[in-house]
C-alpha cells in the first residue's frame, strides 16, 4: 500500500470534508482551526500522539486543508495523512505557535475573514488559546466554534463499523484469555501482561487509557492505580478491558470471583447488573434519547434494592480515540437529549459498588444501534465468573 497509509478510501475522506465545510458555511465560518486529533484523523487519516505538545490543522470552505506540525511529527504526517499541504512549527525559544498559526491563515488569504477555533479538546491549552486570541485580534474575526465535527462523527460509516466489529472480535479472545489468567495467587502484573500480549498479537491497538482493573479493595476503583499485588482467595477482580482496531475502540467489563467462598451478595449483585444491562440494551433503538437509557438503568437498580449503587453515568459512545481517554460524548446520564440513530455505537456498563461491604460487581458490553435490536459486539459473561 503506497503512502499515505490510510484506513479509508479517498472518497470517504472527501465526503467527510464536504460535510464539515457545509456545516461551516451554515455557521458562517470561512475557516476552522482544529486541535482535536480525532477530528484530524477523521478528515485526513492523520495519526500521531504529538498533539499533546502541539498540532493544528486548518480547513477552509474554499477548499483549504493544511497541517501545521512540529518537525518531530513530519514523519507521521507524510505517513498517515492524505493532506499534502504541510507547514512547520519549529521548536525554539522565540518560536510562537500563535504566530505560526497566523502565518498559515495569511498564506491562504484568511485575513479579515471569520475563523472558528476548536476549544473543547485536550489538544489546545488555555495558554495557547489566549496567545492565539492576542495574535489574531483585529486581524481576523476569531470565533469559538461548536464541537460539530464530533457530532458528525457519531454516526459511523460502514467501514468504521467493520473496524468496530473487528475490535469486538479481538476483545472476545482477549477477555477469555484475561479471565483464564485471573485466579487466586495470580499476580496482577501477569494478568495485565496477558491482556497486552494478546491484543498486540491480534493486531489490535493500545487502548486510549490504561484499563482500570484491580482486586480486593482496588476492585472498586474505576480508574487505574499504581502498584501490583496478588489476587487472593475469596477475592473479586474487576476487569474493565478496552482495546482498539485502527483506533476504533470497544470495551467489555466483568468481575471475576475466586472462591472457594462466594458471598451470596455478589451473586445477587451480578443478577441485578445483568437485568439492568439487558433492559438498557432493549431500549437501544433509533429515536430513544440517551437520557432514557440512563433512566432505565437507574430504575432497575432502584427496583432491585441497589439505589445506593446508582452512578450518574452508565456508559458513553465510543469511536476512534487517543489518550488520555477512550470515553467520548455523549455520556449516558439523566436528561441527555441526544437521540439515538442507526449506526451509532455505545458502551453501557452496569457497575454496582457497595462501599459499606466493599463488594463490587459489574457487566458491560458495546453495541451498534441498528434499525431493530442492537448489534452486540462485545460480550460479558451472563453467568457469574467463578475461578476456584
Amino acid at each position: 500500500m503506497p503512502k499515505p497509509y490510510v484506513h479509508f478510501s479517498h472518497a470517504e475522506f472527501a465526503d467527510r470534508q464536504d460535510k464539515t465545510r457545509n456545516r461551516m458555511q451554515e455557521l458562517g465560518l470561512d475557516a476552522l482551526l482544529l486541535f482535536k486529533i480525532e477530528d484530524m484523523f477523521w478528515l485526513t487519516g492523520y495519526e500521531s500522539d504529538g498533539f499533546c505538545i502541539f498540532a493544528s490543522m486548518l480547513i477552509g470552505t474554499d477548499g483549504a486543508l493544511v497541517h501545521l506540525a512540529r518537525p518531530a511529527d513530519l514523519g507521521n504526517v507524510t505517513y498517515s495523512s492524505i493532506c499534502s499541504d504541510i507547514r512547520v512549527s519549529e521548536d525554539a525559544a522565540q518560536s510562537s505557535r500563535a504566530e505560526h498559526i497566523k502565518d498559515m491563515l495569511a498564506a491562504h488569504g484568511f485575513a479579515g475573514k471569520r475563523v472558528g477555533i476548536q476549544v473543547d479538546t485536550m489538544g489546545l491549552t488555555p495558554r495557547l488559546f489566549l496567545e492565539i486570541q492576542t495574535a489574531l485580534e483585529g486581524w481576523c474575526e476569531l470565533q469559538v466554534a461548536p464541537d460539530f465535527i464530533r457530532e458528525l462523527r457519531l454516526v459511523k460509516s460502514p467501514a468504521e463499523l467493520d473496524y468496530f466489529r473487528k475490535a469486538g472480535e479481538i476483545m472476545g479472545t482477549v477477555m477469555g484469555k484475561t479471565i483464564d489468567a485471573t485466579y487466586a495467587g495470580a499476580f496482577e502484573g501477569d494478568i495485565y501482561a496477558t491482556f497486552y500480549d494478546t491484543l498486540f498479537r491480534l493486531d489490535a491497538d493500545l487502548p486510549a487509557h490504561i484499563p482500570p482493573f484491580g482486586s480486593g479493595d482496588s476492585a472498586l476503583n474505576l480508574r487505574y492505580t499504581s502498584g501490583r499485588k496478588h489476587v487472593e482467595k475469596n477475592d473479586q477482580v474487576t476487569l474493565e478491558l478496552g482495546l482498539a482496531y485502527r483506533h476504533y475502540h470497544t470495551a467489555c467489563m466483568c468481575v471475576v470471583l475466586t472462591g472457594p467462598r462466594i458471598n451470596p451478595r455478589h451473586l445477587k449483585m451480578h443478577e441485578t447488573s445483568v437485568v439492568a444491562l439487558e433492559a438498557v440494551q432493549a431500549k437501544m433503538r433509533p429515536g430513544t434519547t440517551v437520557g432514557e437509557l440512563y433512566d432505565t438503568y437507574k430504575s432497575i437498580l432502584e427496583n432491585n434494592g441497589e439505589a445506593d449503587a446508582v452512578l450518574t453515568v452508565c456508559g458513553y459512545t465510543m469511536g476512534a480515540a487517543w489518550p488520555p481517554t477512550w470515553m467520548e460524548q455523549p455520556m449516558i446520564f439523566h436528561g441527555n437529549e441526544t437521540v439515538l440513530q442507526e449506526n451509532m455505537t455505545f458502551f453501557t456498563h452496569m457497575i454496582l459498588n457497595d462501599r459499606e461491604t466493599g463488594l463490587s460487581m459489574a457487566v458491560g458490553e458495546q453495541a451498534i444501534i441498528t434499525g431493530g435490536a442492537p448489534e452486540i459486539i462485545t460480550h460479558a459473561p451472563r453467568k457469574p465468573v467463578i475461578r476456584d
